[in-house]
């Protein structure tokens, strides 16, 4: 198939929606020679901060010179995203033929879904390159995400909120007990800054497997002004002066479970000197975080899209208010109709000025007048933007160049942001 048909073949998949287990995945990779068993692995979890983890991760180990797969979800403009060695995303060639290898072993009695589908084809593609660690992003929950047939050397759960609960469950500790899922007999855990019920939930689970736990401020911590200038307390390793250029003081703590990882791996045989450490860290790069793209207005964009996240975003904007006096704050807000979008806003809207409700180009995501109506009560003065461009530029037409425009509430509203500044087209798959 070319390309283009490979992604419709794939955007086709997503009418199987989202199904919990592992069976499917399992006898898939089994028909293709279980791939996943090839390369050791660092699997991360957690409601926020796992993609940034899994990026610090795979930089440092990158630095060190061995050669890395990483596997995130969801992408923002290109599929191939998902899916890169040493930082270089699989080729469209490779993708459409990798796609037929698993065409052909599921049919005629296997159906998966999309993310089955594409786990499927990362492992297969990371065993093709003869990849020395694949640092894998679960995709939801833990237990039952397509992601969890791996047996890792070491896994983190980052943080713990309140997200995905149909799937998942609607309190803390039923959320932490699905995370916990990916927890394996005597693997090592990181856990990240986690709430007290829901880190006993974990705890819980890994002493009846008799896995070993390391807790965020326990037995590491990251603290500093901000993660231009931070130190890390952990295990065995002290760094002083460490840098990285992502934003927000958030990412602290994910630098703290990333590099809580890599001491775990070097237990296990993993040489990561302190000259790699400082290199992964200071060149890693995640977008759709606290991204800065454009100037004058400034343009950011941040893929919270659930409370916990919320709270952290409106912490950074107070922090940018108090550096620039006088200074305004748009926001452009887009949601899925599963979100809880007053709950989102609540953090936000004491440091936004204009508040401006659109829609990504999905199904399932609410339109801009479904959100001005849930928050008629609480934000009556929000404007509703037909579509993205439309929002972009009516924020445009109300701010100066010392402003800022925040775009934010899903991944999908993000992604479409990006590519239309970069003047590209996005991929359909997006899920």
């Amino acid at each position: 198939m070319t390309y283009s048909a490979t992604v419709q073949f794939l955007y086709g998949l997503q009418q199987h929606g989202i199904k919990l287990g592992l069976e499917t995945i399992r006898t898939l990779l089994t028909r293709v020679g279980e791939p996943h068993r090839r390369y050791p692995v660092l699997h991360i979890g957690g409601t926020n901060g796992k993609g940034s983890t899994a990026a610090m991760t795979a930089a440092m180990l990158q630095a060190a010179g061995y050669r890395v797969g990483l596997y995130t979800s969801p992408h923002l403009i290109d599929f191939r995203e998902r899916i890169r060695v040493n930082g270089v995303m699989v080729s469209e060639e490779t993708v459409g033929r990798l796609v037929d290898t698993l065409r052909g072993v599921a049919a005629p009695d296997l159906a998966p879904t999309f993310f089955e589908f594409t786990t499927a084809l990362a492992f297969h593609y990371f065993a093709e390159c003869r990849v020395e660690v694949a640092v894998l992003e679960v995709g939801l929950g833990g237990r039952f995400d397509a992601t969890n047939v791996v047996e890792p050397l070491a896994c983190a759960i980052t943080t713990i909120g309140l997200d995905h609960e149909a799937y998942l469950g609607s309190t803390l500790e039923a959320i932490a007990f699905e995370k916990a899922g990916i927890v394996k007999a005597a693997v090592p855990v990181v856990l990240g800054r986690i709430e007290s019920s829901a880190r006993r939930v974990i705890e819980q689970r890994a002493s009846e497997v008799d896995a070993p736990v390391y807790c965020f401020e326990r037995e590491f911590q990251c603290d500093g002004p901000s993660t231009a200038d931070c130190r890390y307390a952990g295990m065995v390793a002290t760094y002083d002066h460490l840098s990285c250029p992502l934003q927000g003081r958030f990412q602290l703590d994910n630098i703290a479970c990333a590099l809580a990882l890599i001491e775990l791996a070097r237990e296990r045989g993993f040489v990561v000197p302190e000259t790699a450490v400082r290199s992964g860290l200071q060149h890693v790069a995640w977008e759709g975080r606290l991204d800065m793209v454009g100037e004058s207005p400034t343009i950011m964009v941040d893929g919270a899209h659930n409370p916990a996240a919320a709270a952290v975003l409106a912490e950074y904007l107070a922090d940018w208010r108090r550096g620039r006096p006088g200074a305004r704050v748009s926001l452009i807000v887009g949601m899925m109709r599963d979100k809880h979008p007053r709950a989102f806003l609540a953090p936000l809207l004491p440091q936004v000025d204009t508040l401006i409700l659109t829609q990504a180009d999905l199904p399932r995501a609410s339109t801009g007048l479904e959100l001005q109506t849930l928050l008629h009560d609480c934000a009556p003065s929000a404007l509703v933007a037909a579509t993205p461009a439309d929002a972009l530029a009516l924020a445009k037409r109300s701010t100066t160049p010392s402003d800022l425009i925040c775009v934010t509430g899903s991944l999908m509203l993000v992604g479409e942001i990006k590519a239309l500044l970069r003047g590209c087209s996005l991929s359909p798959v997006r899920g």
